[in-house]
């Protein structure tokens, strides 16, 4: 899924950097400091993609970084916890390009 998403975000025109999990997403972070866009997926070892957005909303360095929650979690609750904890948008699995051009797109975020 992160290559997937990764030659997406690709092929829209931004750089990327990948992390297999939330730890190793903060430390890319750390590496690389404050991207434009993050887009996390709930499931992930070590560190989920919620305790991930939680650990990234609470460093201020972070806040104007936009942080889209991919996911196969499709209830209510599930979406209302992620966009509480922090994330701009939401997408679930299966997607397409165009729904990730779509939801950069709400938040105003183009190449």
């Amino acid at each position: 899924m992160r290559m997937i998403i990764g030659r997406i975000i690709r092929e829209i025109g931004f750089e990327t950097f990948e992390a297999g999990d939330g730890q190793e997403g903060l430390a890319r972070l750390e590496e690389h400091g404050a991207p434009d866009l993050i887009l996390a997926d709930w499931n992930m070892p070590n560190m989920n993609g919620y305790e991930f957005v939680q650990a990234v909303r609470a460093n201020t360095a972070y806040d104007k970084v936009q942080i889209v929650m991919v996911t196969t979690e499709s209830e209510v609750g599930q979406i209302t916890k992620a966009l509480d904890a922090g994330a701009n948008e939401y997408v679930m699995k299966p997607f397409t390009a165009d729904i990730i051009r779509d939801k950069l797109a709400i938040l105003g975020i183009s190449v």
